[in-house]
């Protein structure tokens, strides 16, 4: 049975970024080319639709584009992880069982708010949840983000993974992941499927150490994260201070300063796709911050900036 000890997905699961053309239209063929370039880089599976892929401005229609795109890109070489977040609970899972019926392998969910006031309690929260793990039959995985204002303390993400049969994965990212995931896997043992780290690897490795079994990155650099993972799952914890101390200032750099623009000004650079710019209203990647991002990035000399020469 899948659970902590055997999980059904392990790893690193970088975002896929969101390419656009010049004009802000949806660019497919860079699309179709990042994601080959991404599972070159060494993924063990991808998820799209996040926040760090601009989910934010795109619209429904785009959404079912990219998700069919993606899936049958992909063609089975690598889990997907669709996310499917939205303040309804309707539309939320509608979005889900749509992503489920076209292969998604799990779907990723904050908890549901909207701006910076709309929030909901915990009886809300649990019937959300309850209500989308109802509705599919692949793993929930809840992304606990500051984004959302919501807080789930670890007694209560623990209970709805014991309770609700597809609450399974969590993707921590707020202050403190380490200390959350290491309390969240006290409290819920075996429930607790994939507890998992984001924010660029930020904090890798206290949560590898907390007992993190999966990342959730950037897109730009998987060939150097793997090796930081894969150390350390095999026990070798110099090798994995090691190579986390090569890359943590490209880390660094993207979870401080780049942001999402990131990995497509890393993949814009190395030719895997056409056009680096974000849908407006959002700003485009300070000149400097470009500069140092990819004056970083080839003194590590990361597949991205040689795969597609």
């Amino acid at each position: 049975m899948p659970g902590l000890s055997n999980p059904r997905y392990r790893g690193i699961y970088p975002v896929v970024p969101t390419t656009f053309n010049e004009d802000g239209t949806l660019d497919l063929p860079s699309q179709k080319r990042c994601i080959d370039f991404m599972i070159d880089s060494g993924v063990d599976g991808l998820c799209i639709l996040a926040n760090y892929s601009e989910q934010f401005l795109l619209g429904d229609d785009e959404r079912e584009t990219l998700t069919r795109l993606t899936l049958e890109h992909v063609a089975g070489r690598v889990p997907v992880i669709v996310t499917t977040t939205h303040t309804s609970t309707a539309i939320c899972a509608a979005r889900s069982r749509r992503a489920q019926d076209m292969g998604a392998a799990m779907v990723m969910v904050m908890p549901p708010y909207h701006g910076a006031t709309f929030r909901f309690g915990e009886p809300a929260v649990y019937r959300f949840f309850a209500d989308l793990s109802e509705a599919i039959s692949i793993p929930v995985m809840i992304q606990d983000a500051p984004a959302a204002g919501t807080a789930l303390p670890p007694a209560f993400l623990a209970r709805m993974a014991k309770e609700l049969e597809q609450i399974s994965y969590f993707k921590m990212e707020t202050a403190g992941a380490a200390n959350k995931l290491r309390e969240l896997i006290e409290l819920g043992g075996e429930a607790i499927e994939g507890p998992w780290d984001g924010e660029e690897g930020i904090t890798l490795l206290a949560d590898l150490e907390a007992g993190a079994t999966g990342a959730m990155t950037g897109g730009g650099y998987a060939d150097g994260i793997r090796p930081i993972i894969e150390a350390h799952r095999k026990g070798d914890k110099d090798k994995a201070f090691a190579e986390y101390q090569r890359w943590l200032p490209l880390i660094n750099h993207e979870n401080r300063q780049a942001g999402f623009l990131a990995a497509k000004a890393l993949m814009k650079a190395g030719g895997v796709i056409a056009c680096e710019a974000p849908r407006k209203p959002w700003p485009e990647l300070h000149p400097e911050v470009r500069t140092q991002l990819l004056d970083i990035a080839r003194r590590l000399d990361p597949l991205v900036l040689r795969w597609a020469k």
